[in-house]
């Protein structure tokens, strides 16, 4: 018995069913922002866990609730303000930092003024 992918033919057609979705540029889009969202809740809980705090000690850096920064981290979550990320990651401490990447898809002319 081989591990060969190639030979299970439900993986193959998982593998040609996404080779389509992703294929199709609106479905391929609205993928991509839904990814982005759900790294952006991963990576303030992986960031928190770093500095070695709880939601409840962040909480008390923010003036904040601890049901509040628990929303802040909620999977899926996508109402975050720039000052809201801003001091969540001050509350982290030293050797933290926000890092805002605006991406354009290839041949997107930039908005005209």
């Amino acid at each position: 018995m081989t591990n060969d992918r190639s030979d299970n033919p439900g993986q193959r057609a998982y593998e040609e069913y996404w080779e389509r979705q992703m294929a199709d540029p609106v479905f391929r889009r609205i993928y991509e922002e839904e990814a982005a969202k759900q790294e952006v809740w991963l990576q303030l809980v992986e960031a928190r866990r770093s500095a070695g705090l709880t939601q409840t000690e962040l909480a008390e850096r923010l003036g904040v609730s601890q049901a509040q920064v628990a929303r802040i981290e909620r999977r899926g979550y996508d109402a975050y303000t720039l000052n809201t990320l801003r001091r969540y990651v001050q509350a982290l401490g030293a050797g933290f930092r926000l890092t805002v990447t605006i991406e354009r898809s290839p041949g997107e002319s930039l908005p005209s003024s």
